[in-house]
């Protein structure tokens, strides 16, 4: 479950920002701006999640001490994908997207290509 939060989150903050690289914008202003639409949808599933666990961890009576190991897990599991997602996932894309061209620009320019000099011969 925290891997998959990780990665949805993580995923959506990229698509976004190539969606806002193939609209023209700049590759800074993109990213930024992803990251800041993204920011409410991730903080609301993650804050979520961590009142979901808040019974497991405030349990008492038979089998608490196990709820309890389970709900500190989850809660300081999903606290730790959200920083992550909030931050590591823009730096690590900034650092290995900034040289790239736009996803869509890139598809068009093949596209052009292949119009001006028809398909390639197998």
């Amino acid at each position: 479950m925290l891997i998959g939060l990780a990665a949805k989150n993580g995923i959506l903050i990229v698509e976004f920002t190539n969606q806002l690289r193939d609209a023209g914008q700049a590759f800074g202003e993109a990213l930024v701006e992803a990251a800041r639409i993204r920011l409410r949808p991730v903080l609301m599933t993650a804050v979520t999640t961590v009142m979901g666990t808040l019974p497991l961890i405030l349990a008492s009576g038979p089998g608490s001490e196990s709820r309890f190991v389970i709900g500190t897990v989850v809660f300081s599991g999903v606290l730790f994908a959200t920083l992550f997602t909030l931050f590591v996932v823009p730096v690590a894309y900034q650092t290995l997207a900034r040289r790239t061209g736009s996803p869509g620009d890139t598809g068009r320019r093949i596209d052009a290509l292949d119009h001006q000099h028809g398909p390639a011969e197998v």
